[in-house]
């Protein structure tokens, strides 16, 4: 759907945790593109008291053309929790309403009423809890359109990619298989590419193990996956460096030499883009039809109604969300 102003939707998340009043104070900014909450209105309302911010809602028409957002005004894709919310205290009864949310976003992405989804930080153990087969933000909206994706993280100029996401560490070494790393450097190529505008993307792909296997001493994963694969690649035209020991990887000169390193495994490669980015960096989805953009950090529950949480990581990924919105629309009118 081409419309004249963008229009991106974003969900609350955890209703006891921070994502409503994250969502309230991204309220109180000035954008060129609509921001539409997709949340129980309530859970608005009570963190703008609990803040002391001004915030005034409205029901959102997907006919009706998309206006830039004015501060304070917020149009809502309304759901309705089962149980009230209280800061802090995680209710199973209200995981239906959470999950509702994505459905909702995901609905209106793939029939073009929203450019891009924007997503604050849900609670997995009280999915869980309550019977939603839940691993994260990434694998619901993979699932949705059966997408290969990718999670990648960004904070400035640091790209950090992962190659398995939620997955216990004993698991990790069986999922370093050849085609779902080929899948997933395509899906890293392409994006970069076509999303990040970066026409030959330069590739930083780190090893499995210690010294990236010490040379089959630490493991085998780096010689009978990982280098046959990048060479075959490199054939092609890719432009990958590696595998490279993930304890050298970082290191500003090898940093200065790629757009995008890609991990193996989820706490290898997200240390590092926190410590350097916290606060500030986003989630984002490659592969999907449409863009998708997170916050770095958890739904953070002992913060909640406090006014004390920092909406940076929002904003930040708000803004990367309109960025990327941006550049897509320039590429299809080129």
């Amino acid at each position: 759907m081409s419309r004249a102003v963008a229009r991106i939707a974003v969900t609350a998340g955890e209703p006891a945790g921070i994502g409503p009043e994250l969502v309230v104070r991204l309220a109180q900014q000035a954008h060129a593109t609509e921001l539409v909450a997709v949340a129980d209105p309530d859970w608005l309302l009570r963190a703008a008291d609990a803040l002391e911010l001004p915030l005034s809602l409205t029901a959102f028409d997907a006919d009706r053309p998309a206006q830039p957002h004015v501060p304070g005004r917020l149009p809502v894709l309304a759901v309705r929790s089962a149980q009230p919310v209280q800061f802090g205290v995680l209710c199973a009864a209200n995981a239906a309403a959470v999950v509702e949310t994505l459905t909702l976003a995901a609905d209106g992405a793939e029939r073009g009423s929203f450019d891009a989804i924007v997503t604050a930080p849900v609670q997995k153990s009280i999915l869980a809890d309550a019977g939603f087969a839940f691993s994260g933000h990434t694998e619901f909206f993979a699932d949705r359109v059966g997408a290969s994706v990718v999670m990648m993280l960004v904070a400035d100029t640091l790209r950090v990619a992962l190659a398995t996401t939620h997955l216990p560490l004993r698991a990790v070494p069986d999922a370093i298989r050849s085609d779902r790393l080929e899948n997933t450097l395509r899906v890293l190529q392409r994006d970069l590419r076509d999303k990040f505008a970066l026409p030959a993307p330069r590739i930083l792909v780190l090893g499995l193990n210690p010294h990236a296997g010490e040379g089959g001493h630490l493991g085998r994963e780096e010689l009978d996956v990982i280098m046959p694969l990048l060479d075959r690649l490199r054939v092609e035209g890719m432009q990958l460096r590696g595998p490279l020991p993930a304890d050298t990887g970082f290191l500003p000169r090898e940093l200065e030499q790629c757009d995008a390193v890609l991990a193996m495994y989820h706490d290898q490669g997200l240390p590092v883009l926190k410590y350097a980015g916290f606060g500030h960096a986003v989630n984002v989805t490659l592969g999907l039809p449409y863009i998708r953009t997170s916050v770095d950090h958890g739904t953070a529950l002992d913060l909640a109604g406090q006014g004390v949480a920092d909406p940076g990581s929002l904003f930040a990924a708000t803004a990367l969300a309109i960025d990327l919105v941006a550049r897509r629309r320039a590429s299809i009118s080129a």
